[in-house]
């Protein structure tokens, strides 16, 4: 009877993983193909990218940076009781942030209440931190269609593109860039909620929800980022450059009182001389 053949280990296969590594690089240059053909839509696009991560076994699912931005500001509105007058909500466009005039501006006025100043104080803290500055600040006033006419303000169109310009100024004095920053007035032409019912009787309540500022946080496109750091970095460099020569100025003028007080010197020792030689 003739010995069983020996024992022979298969060799490990991997073949597969040839084929495998086609499959995802066709599927990236597909995904490619159609982001070049398309909008991006970046807040989607993390949460894609997010998903996708936890997926294929590259770690655990993160927050996006778009929901870490909600996240805080929707903390800083707790923090400061405004929870019932602010609305945080995450579009596909970035964040929103409603904010009831009433609660925000003084009546029929731009000015801005103490009260909510510390709130935009430390959302504007957050949007000037590394991680979360790529982001557009778009900020549009809303009114009712109650008509306002005064000297300041001739109509709806003046208050809320003022009360726009309001808020975007107090965020660039709080250190918010303004490359970042947007205003826009709207008057009554977007509605929140219609103002009136069919018979054209005034709803007050849908008046007040009217009457708003949205403040938008949209993510800057990759360009657009660019554009940013170059704009950082030039004024950086003319910043720098202001330094250097403010320095250099300082130098020469203090060169310039060394000789000069070394001139006086020589002359006083000069004078002295003359009067010793008069002497004798």
């Amino acid at each position: 009877m003739a010995p069983p053949p020996p024992l022979v280990e298969e060799p490990d296969e991997e073949d597969w993983l040839v084929t495998y590594a086609d499959a995802i690089t066709l599927l990236m240059a597909f995904f490619v193909m159609l982001v070049s053909f398309s909008k991006i839509d970046i807040p989607l696009f993390e949460e894609v990218m997010s998903g996708i991560q936890q997926e294929i076994g590259l770690g655990e699912a993160k927050e996006t940076t778009t929901s870490e931005v909600k996240t805080k500001i929707e903390e800083i509105v707790f923090q400061t009781g405004l929870e019932q007058v602010v609305e945080v909500q995450k579009d596909e466009r970035g964040v929103t942030i409603d904010i009831a005039s009433a609660s925000f501006f003084k009546p029929g006025t731009a000015i801005i209440k103490d009260e909510a100043k510390p709130m935009l104080t430390m959302w504007s803290e957050i949007l000037t931190k590394e991680e979360y500055k790529y982001f557009l600040i778009e900020v549009e006033g809303h009114t009712d269609d109650d008509p306002i006419s005064t000297k300041q303000f001739p109509s709806n169109w003046e208050l809320s593109a003022s009360r726009a310009a309001a808020t975007v100024r107090f965020m660039q004095d709080s250190g918010v860039h303004q490359f970042q920053l947007k205003a826009s007035g709207f008057g009554d032409a977007h509605p929140k909620v219609p103002n009136r019912d069919f018979d054209g009787n005034a709803i007050k309540v849908n008046q007040a929800k009217n009457r708003r500022v949205l403040i938008r946080l949209v993510p800057m496109g990759k360009k657009l980022k660019e554009t940013f750091q170059d704009v950082l970095l030039e004024e950086r460099l003319a910043k720098e450059e202001r330094i250097r020569r403010a320095e250099d100025k300082a130098r020469q003028e203090e060169i310039q009182k060394r000789l000069e007080a070394a001139e006086q010197e020589e002359q006083s020792q000069e004078r002295i001389q003359q009067n010793i030689e008069a002497l004798e």
